[in-house]
């Protein structure tokens, strides 16, 4: 019994160290010890201690054990079900993350309607606590308070939670304004290849700050008689950039006009708050955004961040993938219309009911309906694009659905260094991926699903298609090491139970 104890303990580390992309060597020296005592720890050859299995989970960032943690670890799921009835989209994660960053401008009191709770929230939280900012769940836990301190304390700021999430670098443009030099930790997340901030760099220099990156801290220094005297072109369309930008210019005394700016749906939530705080921002839905910033925000607001694109395409995924009758309420229709059109290409039998507002009053959302289809691959390849293109966040549930359509389907998804290649875990499900590089992979349907046991992939988006992969498989399946599922969605597992599904939340330790 303690052999086999052993080797379950030994076969997760391995597969969490090549997740990582680590040797054993690289482990080992992490550890400070030698590639041969890894060696027999994988192979179930050495005892270990709690304490031993506690510091490997820190060196990889993966939760090989959790002590003293009352969340899940481990997904077991009995596949082959149908789903039916209804479930609603919650907020967008994106959004809540970039709006708590956006508090940070505000002198006053913010209050956020219908938070996601998930893990990339609560990291935020334990930051903004840790600098002085008093939160709390009001409303039986349904909306969340922020009210900030006079002076943030920022040489009392939790590192280890801020290097879990990658939403830290957007304390940028808000802090510069706070305060004349402060530190950030590197900003960590989703195992997705490199990110330069250099993007960000580009963008906030204009308003006078200057970073320097050395022994896993951004060292901010801000110069005061900087001012933006023309345009800021933005060298990368991309979200986070663009929030940065904006919540730098909200507190800038004059005109700031952004250009080559996302468009995406947290953009434009972002740009409602601002709007709620009194910053007012025009072009919103465009590439081209003009911010007349205002010196000083204390005001009490209370906002509505929309519903989630992403997550709605995962629950749409999720009956096309189990072959379900399922009715998706509150879905941002306006950023899937590519994705739609798409599947309707492919042959998804659905309709939708007529628009109606989002709690933010500006947001369209539908009610939609999807039934059992026979899908044919799409005749163009699947690859992402800025708003209002397929959302790149919505590539990897095409992989799932491209393996339940007849042909031969291409996946294109430029935007990340390996995100492509975790698709291939699908394989390991029966599916049929083959990787041309680490940004495109050739999936090929229909798939005959059969159950696995596995460890989760370190990126948010495909640790979610092998879930619905597994839910589509006839037999019990098993998937380890849940955490990134957490950091994006709230109650997955028991929200797709409500509609049928059967997936028990486990820990083995």
């Amino acid at each position: 019994m303690a052999d086999d104890y052993l080797v379950r303990i030994g076969k997760l580390i391995r597969d969490a160290r090549q997740h990582r992309g680590w040797t054993q060597t690289q482990l080992a020296e992490a550890l400070a010890t030698s590639q041969s005592a890894v060696n027999r720890i994988e192979r179930g050859n050495q005892n270990i201690s709690l304490e031993m299995i506690a510091r490997i989970g820190e060196a990889l960032d993966s939760e090989i054990v959790s002590l003293g943690y009352s969340g899940p670890m481990h997904l077991r799921v009995v596949g082959g079900r149908r789903l039916s009835g209804s479930i609603d989209v919650k907020t967008s994660k994106n959004a809540c993350v970039a709006l708590l960053c956006g508090s940070l401008l505000n002198k006053g009191r913010t209050v956020l309607r219908r938070v996601a709770r998930i893990e990339e929230v609560y990291r935020l939280l334990e930051v903004l606590n840790s600098i002085g900012v008093r939160t709390r769940w009001i409303n039986d836990g349904m909306d969340l308070e922020i009210v900030p301190p006079a002076e943030l304390d920022m040489a009392a700021m939790d590192a280890e939670a801020a290097r879990r999430t990658r939403s830290i670098i957007m304390f940028l443009g808000p802090l510069l304004h706070r305060m004349d030099n402060f530190l950030l930790p590197y900003a960590g997340g989703c195992d997705l290849g490199t990110r330069t901030i250099e993007p960000h760099m580009i963008a906030l220099r204009r308003f006078g700050l200057d970073i320097t990156a050395t022994e896993g801290l951004y060292h901010a220094v801000v110069d005061r008689s900087a001012s933006p005297d023309r345009p800021i072109v933005l060298t990368e369309r991309g979200d986070t950039v663009t929030e940065n930008a904006l919540l730098a210019a909200a507190r800038h005394d004059g005109v700031t006009v952004i250009r080559n700016a996302s468009s995406n749906y947290m953009v434009q939530d972002l740009c409602f708050f601002l709007d709620a705080l009194g910053v007012r921002v025009e072009g919103v839905g465009t590439t081209t955004l003009t911010v007349h910033g205002v010196p000083s925000i204390d005001t009490d607001v209370d906002y509505s961040p929309s519903e989630d694109p992403v997550e709605a395409m995962s629950l749409i995924a999720a009956a096309v993938v189990t072959e379900s009758e399922l009715t998706i309420r509150r879905v941002p229709i306006e950023f899937l219309e590519i994705e739609l059109a798409v599947l309707e290409e492919m042959g998804l039998d659905h309709d939708r009911t007529p628009e109606y507002p989002a709690d933010n009053g500006r947001t369209r959302l539908v009610d939609l309906t999807v039934r059992p289809s026979k899908l044919e691959s799409p005749i163009d390849k699947i690859h992402p694009m800025p708003f209002p293109g397929l959302n790149i966040d919505n590539v990897p549930f095409f992989a799932a659905i491209a393996a339940v359509a007849q042909g031969t389907t291409l996946i294109h998804d430029w935007v990340y260094d390996n995100r492509a290649i975790y698709l291939t875990d699908l394989n390991r499900l029966g599916g049929r991926l083959q990787l041309l590089d680490p940004h495109r992979v050739l999936v090929e349907g229909p798939t005959r699903w059969r159950a696995a046991e596995m460890m989760c992939p370190p990126a948010l988006r495909p640790a979610v298609v092998v879930l619905l992969a597994m839910m589509a498989a006839e037999g019990t399946s098993v998937l380890r090491n849940v955490y990134v599922i957490n950091r994006g969605y709230e109650d997955l597992a028991e929200r797709l139970n409500s509609v049928g599904a059967q997936i028990e939340i486990f820990r083995d330790i």
